[in-house]
């Protein structure tokens, strides 16, 4: 079975791709690192949930095509 996300991080991550399309990579240390710069989050653990999504966000894009 496959991982259980939050509608929160869904949206989120989401959003962090449609506005930002070539910010983001699959390298999770930088994902994080960028999601302080974007966002305003004070959770740790939000943050890489994010993170974490954002990467099997653009791995599925990159499959697709």
């Amino acid at each position: 079975m496959g991982k259980v996300r939050t509608i929160l991080i869904k949206n989120i991550s989401k959003e962090l791709i449609d506005k930002y399309p070539d910010v983001f990579t699959k390298d999770f240390e930088k994902n994080k690192k960028l999601l302080n710069k974007y966002l305003d989050i004070n959770s740790k653990h939000l943050r890489n949930r994010i993170s974490g999504y954002i990467i099997s966000l653009l791995k599925n894009k990159e499959r697709e095509e």
